[in-house]
C-alpha cells in the first residue's frame, strides 16, 4: 500500500515539476527581449537548470513506469498462480466498498 502512495506522490511531484518548468520556460520567453548583461546571465543559468530538471524528470518518469509495470506483472503472476484467492480478495473488496457506499446513502 505504501508503494502505491509513494508512486502517486512521485507522479504528483513530476506533474508539479512539469508545470513549474513550463512556467519557467514561459517566463524566459517573455523576458527574451529584455536587455541587460545581468539578466542575460540569469537567463542562461535558468535555461541550464531547466535542462537538468527536465533530464531528472525524464529519469524519474521512466523509473515510475518501470515500477508500475513490475507491479502489474507481479499482480498478474499472483492472480494466475492463485485464482481463487484473487477472486476471494476481489469479492471481499467489493463487499467492503458496497457496505461503505450503502452507509453513506440516505
Amino acid at each position: 500500500m505504501d508503494d502505491i502512495k509513494t508512486t502517486n506522490s512521485r507522479e504528483q511531484l513530476i506533474a508539479d515539476f512539469q508545470v513549474a518548468v513550463a512556467d519557467a520556460e514561459a517566463l524566459l520567453k517573455a523576458t527574451a527581449n529584455q536587455g541587460g548583461e545581468q539578466l542575460a546571465q540569469i537567463r542562461d543559468k535558468v535555461e541550464k537548470s531547466l535542462g537538468v530538471v527536465k533530464a531528472n524528470m525524464a529519469e524519474a518518469q521512466t523509473a515510475i513506469i518501470a515500477k508500475t509495470r513490475e507491479a502489474a506483472k507481479a499482480t498478474d503472476e499472483y492472480v494466475h498462480e492463485n485464482p481463487w484467492e484473487a477472486i476471494g480478495i476481489g469479492a471481499a473488496v467489493g463487499v467492503a466498498i458496497g457496505w461503505l457506499i450503502g452507509r453513506r446513502a440516505p
